[in-house]
């Protein structure tokens, strides 16, 4: 199986439009639309390599900027890194292969089809890097301070979740809960809850024992029919399968390292991260004794950013 290093350029116009490129139909995906840029040949630097393929491609001059994210890809022929960076670029871009090109709004990018390895990209570009994990309640008043200190602090991702609180108290939560993250603009899921979501119009986040339940798939429709966010928790190659093959949106992936949640546990590991993201085009955030600072090794091994309770709650 081939092994590639593919490079890419997140190109903007002066609108903040983002730059796609349609695969030829002379190559495999033909169609298929993509970030500009090409393959790394041996003994190339990733940056000149970028270069050189946006001059021979679209005929502009462009440097490198900050990096996006590092997507590891397996395909049926080969495997690929898909290395993202942000363009600066002088000149006008041209399709000097043949290729169509498309100036696009970045809330419209998810509407492209896309090869699986530029998927999480678009995620990347548009989506929270972090994914906050509620802790369970000791007080209702402490707990919904601490949800709004962390939406004060721009947490946009929020996973509602709280085991072994009572039913009726929960529930009281939650609706408290929604109203904040409205408020602010937040990505709302609650835990394996699909009778809330619906009744609140937020987001379900999945259990891994959930994947597999008869009547999972109607309960997502309902969910999704309001707008809402389906999300997974995952450990293992099948799960992540399951959560794509429901199409959720995103899932997350770990423990990546020991965490005090789960003592015992040993963590899979940045490498395995990475080999478990290969297989699906889902964005995946790693969790498990993770924080804010370990964002870049995440983007690095293919993740969409860190989920964390600890780590992201103002209060801990």
């Amino acid at each position: 199986m081939k092994h590639l290093h593919v490079v890419a350029g997140v190109i903007r116009d002066a609108q903040g439009r983002v730059l796609l490129a349609q695969r030829t139909q002379a190559r495999d995906l033909a169609g298929l639309w993509e970030f500009p840029g090409g393959k790394v040949e041996p003994g190339e630097a990733p940056a000149s390599a970028l270069a050189r393929e946006l001059r021979e491609e679209l005929g502009i001059e462009a440097v490198r900027g900050a990096p996006v994210i590092r997507v590891p890809q397996r395909y049926p022929d080969k495997r690929l890194v898909l290395d993202v960076h942000e363009v600066a670029h002088r000149g006008t871009p041209r399709g000097l292969e043949g290729q169509a090109l498309a100036w696009v709004a970045p809330a419209d990018l998810p509407g492209y089809p896309m090869p699986p390895a530029d998927r999480p990209v678009v995620a990347a570009l548009l989506q929270p890097a972090q994914y906050l994990v509620t802790p369970a309640p000791i007080d209702a008043a402490s707990w919904l301070a601490g949800l709004e200190m962390a939406l004060a602090g721009g947490i946009r991702r929020v996973r509602l979740r709280a085991p072994g609180l009572d039913s009726a108290i929960w529930a009281r939560l939650v609706d408290a809960a929604a109203e904040r993250c409205r408020a602010a603009g937040a990505d709302l899921l609650v835990n394996g809850d699909a009778a809330s979501a619906t009744r609140l119009r937020v987001g379900l986040h999945l259990r891994a024992t959930q994947l597999r339940e008869s009547g999972i798939a109607a309960a997502i429709a309902c969910v999704r029919a309001q707008g809402g966010t389906v999300a997974a928790s995952c450990h293992d190659a099948d799960e992540l399968d399951a959560a794509q093959a429901l199409g959720c949106d995103f899932a997350v992936l770990g423990p990546v390292q020991a965490t005090a949640s789960h003592p015992g546990a040993e963590g899979i590991g940045w490498a395995r991260f990475a080999a478990l993201r290969e297989g699906v085009s889902l964005p995946i955030y790693a969790i498990g004794g993770l924080g804010p600072g370990d964002l870049e090794q995440a983007r690095w091994h293919g993740g969409q950013g860190i989920a964390a309770i600890r780590a992201l709650w103002p209060l801990a």
